[in-house]
């Protein structure tokens, strides 16, 4: 029985990239993070699926994709709210203050 060294399948950067970027999101850059994330999570996809098993990271792209998914669509929802607050709310409630 001979010996057979482990074989180690380099994981893709771009996946890397994508989850750091992901977790920054949530942290210090909520919205180029999302899409930096977004970008290089699909990219590295494609890239891991065109290694035909020779590469690792599909799971690190996918992470990097929620996470900016997630993120994106929250602060899209902020904008929207703030937006309504400023265009619905707020002008009504400045003016009852007021007594107008």
């Amino acid at each position: 029985m001979s010996y057979q060294p482990p074989v180690y399948k380099p994981t893709n950067v771009l996946a890397v990239i994508s989850l750091a970027f992901g977790i920054a999101s949530w942290c210090v850059l909520p919205l180029l993070g999302a899409i930096v994330a977004i970008v290089c999570g699909h990219a590295a996809r494609g890239e891991i699926r065109r290694a035909a098993g020779t590469m690792d990271g599909d799971g690190f792209a996918i992470a990097g994709l929620v996470l900016g998914y997630v993120q994106l669509a929250l602060s899209v929802l902020v904008a929207l709210v703030c937006l309504g607050l400023v265009i619905f709310g707020v002008g009504i409630g400045f003016h009852s203050m007021h007594g107008n």
